[in-house]
């Protein structure tokens, strides 16, 4: 806001405007002499931009004489190149946001790098029915006799066999999967038979179906449709299942840590802080809760942060807002961005399209984009979340043809770095999945310092005793220079005495150790293990005399004798 002062009561209006090639044109509108219109304006138009915007500056003048001279004479010539100056570069400011983002566009990969003949899960449930480290694609499939999880190595590219060996261990239909983020080789699963499982997954190729989990989490009394590893400590898994209830557990000795019940309806998303220190949830009820979970209570919550009453999701910002996904009151689909310490007014709240998909939303910290993705939609919507205004600013759309079922997001680490790629999806078809890169257009082959910050690396900053008495810390970052080269497969790491020592002997584990070295083998499974070939030699010979038996009748029928 600019003021001249001079001597009387006049005012006249002046309005500026942007030529085509950048020229600033002046027009002096109107004049308007006398006390009662003590003011006057500036109106700029920017012509040359989409974004038209127009900026005011109140002028009071002092008489009819003063006006004269002032916009006749030098010193108003100088004083308006002044103001224009400073119009000028205002309006670049406000109509061109300066951002290294602005450009980034998605490309689809070609046919012959897309995963072929996958049968996606038809299950109702509102899930990316994919998961994705740097390793491994896990996609929840279609099967009979309970569900199934379908992992390939990312360079399995091409139609998949038919007998292709699945994850089959739930006798329900596979309703969330997560991989581990400190063990690329760890796949957590919830089901609808009310079980969580935690898988180890070979490096190669398996040669029979994946039946038998290292370990099976046993403690919801409805389906499980939420699994969501800690971001820092060891061997955390969060579940949460439709009995309203979300327990902690320690993966390395199956026990649950925490649990809290303090949610009265159906739980839609779960979703840890960078550190792990807290955690939001949105609910049926339609409230928006952040949980400390080591004291067990709600440390704020707000009521219909978005006033439709379909399912919500929300995720939390590096900054620790806490970005929402929702619908209006006319079933219009929203988004927001929220203050959890002031939950009374939304940092911003965006109204997108009508739809009755539920949007899913995938965040990338090291750049601060939000990627949503609405089940049924056949575009991808990405955003950047800043510290302007309007904080949340629409970036780019990348549209296909063919709807989407589920969607994957590659962690940091898995990124092409040589080719400027930022993020890469991968869309779930009904019959296929197939990759997509978000890429930042650059001339320079050399690393672009700017578009890789350190990101989170695979090695846990904090035990689950440390982190149980209290102690935070933020994810052990690592470089992306030189490309993320994964670590070699380890095994999951105990802690305490391992729930896996005291479990049934099956016959798998029984012929696995019958070929190892018979003096490492306890003296009460060798006199089990006699027992048993005793007893089963017995039974071979009963069924070898009654089948005897039994071709002597058929004979005896077959030659008319009987």
């Amino acid at each position: 806001m600019a003021q001249l002062y001079g001597c009387g009561g006049a005012a006249a209006e002046v309005s500026t405007r942007v030529g085509h090639r950048g020229h600033i044109l002046l027009s002096r509108t109107g004049t308007c002499c006398g006390p009662t219109i003590p003011r006057c304006f500036f109106h700029v138009s920017a012509w040359t931009s989409p974004v038209r915007c127009s900026l005011f500056l109140s002028l009071s003048l002092s008489s009819c004489d003063g006006l004269t001279a002032l916009f006749f004479g030098p010193a108003f010539s100088l004083t308006l190149s002044v103001l224009l100056c400073l119009l000028a570069e205002t309006m670049s400011r406000s109509i061109v946001r300066q951002s290294k983002f602005r450009h980034v566009f998605g490309q689809a990969a070609k046919a012959e790098q897309t995963y072929d003949d996958i049968r996606v899960s038809k299950v109702t449930w509102d899930s990316s029915f994919c998961a994705v480290n740097p390793k491994f694609l896990a996609v929840i499939v279609e099967c009979s006799g309970g569900g199934a999880i379908l992992v390939l190595l990312l360079s399995k590219t091409g139609r998949l066999d038919k007998n292709y060996p699945l994850v089959v261990g739930h006798t329900g239909p596979v309703l969330d999967i997560d991989w581990c983020p400190h063990d690329d080789n760890i796949l957590a699963s919830g089901s609808e038979d009310c079980t969580a499982m935690v898988w180890q997954i070979p490096d190669h190729v398996p040669v029979r179906p994946l039946t038998e989990p290292i370990v099976t989490l046993e403690g919801h009394s409805k389906r499980v449709g939420i699994v969501s590893w800690h971001p820092t400590a060891r061997n955390l898994l969060l579940t949460a299942g439709s009995d309203n209830l979300i327990i902690i557990w320690n993966v390395g000795t199956g026990e649950p840590l925490i649990s809290i019940d303090n949610h009265p309806d159906l739980i839609y998303s779960v979703c840890w802080n960078r550190n792990g220190s807290l955690f939001c949830t949105t609910c049926k009820d339609r409230r928006l809760r952040v949980c400390d979970p080591r004291r067990r209570e709600v440390v704020a919550e707000r009521l219909a942060p978005h006033e439709g009453i379909r399912p919500m999701r929300a995720i939390f910002t590096r900054e620790g807002n806490i970005f929402t996904t929702g619908f209006t009151r006319m079933s219009q689909r929203e988004l927001g961005l929220w203050d959890p310490t002031s939950f009374e007014e939304p940092i911003a709240l965006l109204e997108m399209d009508t739809s009755n998909g539920v949007l899913l939303p995938f965040y990338d910290p090291d750049t601060n984009i939000v990627y949503l993705c609405g089940k049924g939609d056949s575009s991808i919507r990405y955003f950047e979340i800043t510290e302007e205004p309007p904080y949340v600013h629409y970036l780019s759309t990348y549209s296909s043809k063919e709807p989407q079922r589920g969607m994957g997001f590659m962690p940091k680490r898995g990124v092409d770095v040589s080719k400027c790629e930022i993020a890469r999806l991968y869309k779930l078809h009904e019959r296929k999945c197939e990759p997509i890169m978000m890429t930042v257009p650059r001339k320079s082959d050399l690393f672009q310092d700017d578009l890789y910050p350190d990101t989170a690396g695979p090695e846990p900053a904090l035990e689950p005793e440390e982190w149980l008495e209290g102690r935070d810390e933020d994810p052990v970052l690592v470089s992306l220079r030189d490309g993320y080269v994964p670590p070699k497969s380890r095994e999951l790491k105990v802690v305490k005495k391992n729930v896996l020592d005291s479990r049934p002997v099956t016959r798998r584990s029984m012929s696995s150790m019958s070929s190892c070295d018979g003096t490492n083998l306890p003296p009460q499974f060798v006199e089990k293990l006699l027992e048993e070939i005793q007893s089963l030699k017995a039974t071979v010979l009963a069924q070898e005399k009654r089948i005897c038996d039994l071709e002597n009748k058929l004979s005896k029928y077959t030659n008319g004798t009987a």
